[in-house]
């Protein structure tokens, strides 16, 4: 095994979630934090959104990096639902842009990057690209790079089961993501796991021999997905279903965001506006059955 490789991840990934990003990214980043107060320990902005340069009437996605739920929150049913089910998800608008924020402890971050988790819904993220656009200090920085580092290893390990073993590192890639998307429920089509990979092809043929190094050093684990995916569907029904209660105008966005990437006209009525968990539950046998979410 070459060492250097395993260090070198490290490298990327901090020169990665170092890229500069719209100035007012940054400030809604920190107005985020400011929100949690001396909780706060890192903003991460991901997604989509990376990649565009015209972020009015988009939704940002950030990641909130807290020390503890109990001191992030007043309401401690709040604190209770993040630490039982994580992330809580939040919207947020300021300066004309809006975001949603999920919160994660620095433990649970750390835990939900790695290979003890059979959840696939941070370190699929995360092994895609990000960028670390607020840190309290020096520490919180080094910690977020350091989870983060966790997440592509994580992903390859996982999926090589599941692959060709002379897979060419791009087929690695599509073929990592497509088994992680399969394994929630999402609004995007099925081609959308290739797409992440071929939006930047050079950045994840960079990253593919450090990655594979580290992912050799994981304890060998071979967990089923089909597993995962009856799993993680079951967990993206309770997250959406608890999204409902903690996300102000969850279920419009629910409805927007599906019709943005399936193609389908879904109006909200006042009543699920009133009710937005019966709403999110009422929504679910639609979508599944209209494939606007797998």
């Amino acid at each position: 095994m070459d060492k250097r490789k395993v260090d070198d991840l490290k490298a990327l990934v901090a020169a990665e979630v170092a890229t500069p990003v719209d100035p007012r990214v940054s400030k809604l980043a920190a107005a985020i934090a400011a929100e949690h107060g001396q909780a706060s320990r890192a903003v991460l902005f991901y997604g989509s959104c990376l990649r565009e340069k015209q972020l009015d009437g988009l939704m940002l996605d950030f990641y909130l990096i807290v020390s503890d739920y109990r001191t992030a929150y007043d309401r401690r049913w709040l604190a209770a639902a993040n630490r039982l089910l994580p992330p809580n998800v939040f919207h947020f608008q300021m300066a004309g842009l809006t975001a949603k924020y999920a919160v994660l402890s620095e433990a649970d971050f750390h835990r939900l990057n790695g290979p003890e988790t059979r959840s696939v819904s941070v370190w699929a993220r995360f092994a895609q690209p990000s960028r670390l656009v607020w840190a309290a200090d020096a520490r919180a920085k080094r910690k977020a790079i350091d989870a983060i580092s966790r997440a592509a290893p994580t992903l390859l390990a996982a999926a090589a089961p599941a692959l060709r073993r002379d897979a060419e590192p791009l087929e690695l890639w599509r073929g990592a993501f497509a088994l992680t998307y399969s394994a929630e429920l999402r609004a995007e089509r099925k081609a959308r796991a290739g797409s992440v990979v071929d939006l930047d092809p050079e950045r994840y043929l960079r990253f593919t021999a450090p990655a594979l190094a580290a992912a050799a050093k994981l304890p060998r684990t071979r967990i089923a997905w089909a597993r995962r995916r009856l799993e993680g569907k079951a967990l993206s029904v309770l997250r959406l279903a608890k999204a409902s209660m903690t996300f102000a105008g969850g279920v419009d966005y629910i409805a927007w965001k599906i019709n943005r990437h399936a193609g389908t006209q879904i109006t909200i009525k006042p009543w699920q506006r009133r009710w937005p968990l019966l709403a999110a539950i009422s929504l679910l046998p639609r979508l599944l059955r209209s494939g606007a979410v797998r």
